[in-house]
């Protein structure tokens, strides 16, 4: 079989007005019938993605409330050591408001949780306040009521048992003064 020269050309290579022999350009020849690898003129498209599974949901990042509410517990028990519900109440209202920041962000969706860390926060820092006060002022009356005098009257009995009862029914006679009620010891004590 032979095939046409190309368009464009004007014969072979050993034309009489080309005494090189070479052509000046080189042959074209059609594609095959179907195509190059049998897909036509064009490669095949991409394969598409599969419809109907938007993008992966953001995973909410709901540590900061979950950890304001466990803080904030940790503070009502804690409130007796006085300092330590203060400190474990302050720790949980920020990061109650820290979590609550996410969630207007939309980062976290336990809004509820950081609120509930922030009341429980607040509660626990107002029950320390309140032991600190109830401290100070029945440390302050203790004192007014002798109590001094009968710290330094144990001190300075040591270990001498009768020296301490001594110091315990001085003691136990200023308070009968100063409340006008008599107190009776307890049996074997």
């Amino acid at each position: 079989m032979t095939l046409p020269p190309p368009p464009g050309s004007t014969g072979s290579s050993d034309e009489p007005n080309n005494p090189s022999g070479s052509s000046s350009t080189p042959p074209s020849y059609p594609p095959p019938p179907g195509g190059y690898g049998g897909y036509g003129a064009y490669p095949p498209p991409p394969p598409q993605p599969y419809s109907g599974y938007g993008t992966p949901p953001q995973m909410m990042r709901n540590g900061l409330g979950v950890a304001a509410l466990v803080v904030a517990l940790l503070s009502l028990p804690a409130a007796l050591t006085i300092i330590g519900g203060l400190i474990l109440g302050i720790t949980a209202i920020v990061l109650g408001f820290m979590g609550r920041g996410r969630v207007s962000r939309g980062e976290a969706n336990n809004g509820g949780v950081a609120v509930a860390g922030i009341v429980l926060g607040a509660l626990g820092v107002l029950l320390s306040l309140v032991l600190i006060v109830v401290a100070v002022v029945f440390g302050r009356w203790f004192m007014d009521w002798g109590g001094r005098d009968y710290f330094d009257c144990m001190q300075d009995a040591g270990n001498d048992r009768v020296a301490q009862a001594q110091c315990e029914d001085e003691f136990r006679g200023r308070l009968e003064e100063k409340f006008g009620m008599t107190t009776t010891p307890l049996p074997g004590g």
